[in-house]
């Protein structure tokens, strides 16, 4: 992990400190050799063309991918859990389905450019 990803890491507030660190130790399980460095001010999963991303929001914390097909099973099984276009944002203190994010987190990565 770079300086850069670990200063932001550092700078993020209890308690979404734990969500934040729940939901690498979720990506870096699944893809321990995924590269992660700061693109668009946040820490950034790459292998490859394809990736995901993690912010610190002022209410919760949100996973990136780059499309809204990636998310579409999450969203289904989870509508009481908010969602965009392509990000899911999870509020601290509710429950956190790992599971389900670690399928949209694989579908991310093992199919970045599929529609």
């Amino acid at each position: 992990m770079n300086k850069q990803v670990k200063q932001y890491f550092d700078s993020v507030p209890e308690p979404r400190r734990r969500l934040v660190d729940e939901l690498h130790r979720a990506i870096t399980g699944l893809y321990p050799q995924v590269e992660i460095d700061m693109k668009y001010k946040m820490p950034t999963y790459r292998i490859g063309d394809a990736w995901v991303a993690l912010a610190n929001q002022k209410h919760y914390v949100s996973l990136y991918t780059c499309g809204y097909h990636h998310i579409a099973l999450f969203k289904a099984k989870h509508p009481e859990i908010k969602t965009g276009k392509g990000c899911i944002n999870f509020k601290v203190g509710a429950p956190l389905p790992i599971d389900d994010i670690q399928q949209v987190v694989k579908h991310a990565i093992e199919h970045p450019k599929e529609i």
